[in-house]
C-alpha cells in the first residue's frame, strides 16, 4: 500500500464548494491520477495496458478533457492498480462525484454551448487569474448587455431575436464571476481601436466605456490600453485568453478562438510564449492609470451625451 500523498489535504477544501465546478474537478482528478501513477512507477502506456484501456483513453482522463468526467468504475480500477491508500482514494472518488454535477452554464442549449465553449466557461469559472488581449471587441467579461447584443447581431446577422437574447443572457451570467468573493483576478489589455469602433450606436458605446471605467477601478481588475500611436507594439493578430490556476499542480492554459472552433494550449513551452507576449504587451501599453485617463477622455470627447 502506497504512502498517502500530502496533496490530498489540498484537495479536500474542494469538496465543500457550494457552486459546482465540474471542469476544475475533472482536471484535479486527472492531475492527481497522473501523479499517483507516476508515484507507482508506471508509464501511462503501462498503466493503460494493465487494465485494458487505450493510451488515448487514459491520456484523456489524466488531462480532464471531455464534457463528462470518467466513470467511477474506471477511476476505481486505476486506484486499485496503483494501490492507492484508502483516504486518498476516498477523496478522489468524492471529487469525481462532484465533477458530475452540472455547472450553471451546462444547462444552456448545446447550440449555444459547443464543447469547446463549454470548456472555456468552465475554465474561467475555475481560474485564479485570467489574462486577456483583445484587438476587436471589449473582452466578454467586461461587456454591457447592449454592447453584447451589438456584437452578437454583427456576428450572427440572421439569428432570430430569441437566440440573440439567450446569447446576451449567457454572457451576462458569465461576467458575474468578477463579482464573486472568490472570483479571479482579471488583467485585460485592449487595443485603442476597440474604444473607437462604434458597435450598436454612440449611446451603446458611451455606456460600455463608462462600464469599463467602473470595472477598471475594482481591485480585482487591471485594464491597460495599447494606444494607436505605438507603432511597434508586439500585439498578436488574434485575441488571447491566458488562464492560471492557483497552486493546484494544474497547467496554465491558453485559449485561442476561431469562428466556429477554438484551440486550447497546455504544453508549457507553448503557453510560455503567450505569457511572454502578454508581458511585452503590458510593457508597451499605457499604465492602468494612463489607461483610465484615455478612457475618460475618449468617453467625454467621442461619445459625449451633449
Amino acid at each position: 500500500m502506497s504512502v498517502e500523498s500530502p496533496r490530498v489535504s489540498r484537495l479536500e477544501p474542494y469538496l465543500k464548494r457550494t457552486e459546482p465546478a465540474p471542469t476544475l474537478l475533472k482536471m484535479l482528478v486527472g492531475v492527481q491520477l497522473a501523479g499517483i501513477r507516476e508515484d507507482a512507477g508506471l508509464a501511462q502506456e503501462q498503466a493503460a495496458r494493465a487494465i485494458g484501456f487505450s493510451p488515448a483513453k487514459l491520456s484523456r482522463i489524466e488531462a480532464g478533457k471531455g464534457r463528462r468526467p470518467p466513470t467511477e468504475g474506471d477511476v476505481r480500477a486505476l486506484l486499485e492498480l496503483y494501490e492507492t491508500g484508502d483516504h486518498e482514494a476516498s477523496v478522489l472518488l468524492q471529487l469525481l462525484q462532484r465533477a458530475g454535477e452540472p455547472g450553471w452554464w451546462q444547462r444552456y442549449d448545446k447550440r449555444l454551448m459547443p464543447e469547446w465553449f463549454d470548456r472555456l466557461v468552465g475554465l474561467q469559472e475555475a481560474a485564479a487569474a485570467i489574462r486577456t488581449f483583445e484587438i476587436q471587441y471589449v473582452p466578454g467579461l467586461l461587456q454591457t448587455p447592449a454592447y453584447t447584443r451589438a456584437v452578437v447581431e454583427r456576428g450572427l446577422p440572421t439569428a432570430p431575436a430569441g437566440e440573440v437574447q439567450r446569447r446576451v443572457d449567457l454572457r451576462m451570467r458569465r461576467r458575474e464571476l468578477l463579482h464573486r468573493e472568490d472570483g479571479p483576478q482579471l488583467w485585460a489589455i485592449i487595443d485603442e481601436s476597440v474604444l473607437l469602433r462604434v458597435l450598436g450606436s454612440r449611446e451603446v458605446m458611451r455606456e460600455q466605456l463608462e462600464y469599463l471605467l467602473e470595472m477598471a477601478q475594482r481591485p480585482q481588475v487591471t485594464l491597460q490600453i495599447v494606444p494607436l500611436d505605438v507603432t511597434n507594439a508586439s500585439a498578436p493578430a488574434i485575441p488571447i485568453t491566458y488562464l492560471r490556476f492557483g497552486g493546484l499542480d494544474l497547467p496554465d492554459i491558453v485559449y485561442l478562438e476561431h469562428i466556429r472552433s477554438a484551440n486550447f494550449l497546455e504544453d508549457r513551452d507553448e503557453t510560455e510564449e503567450y505569457r511572454l507576449a502578454l508581458d511585452r504587451l503590458g510593457d508597451e501599453a499605457l499604465t492602468p492609470r494612463e489607461s483610465l485617463t484615455l478612457l475618460q477622455e475618449t468617453t467625454a470627447g467621442r461619445y459625449s451625451a451633449s
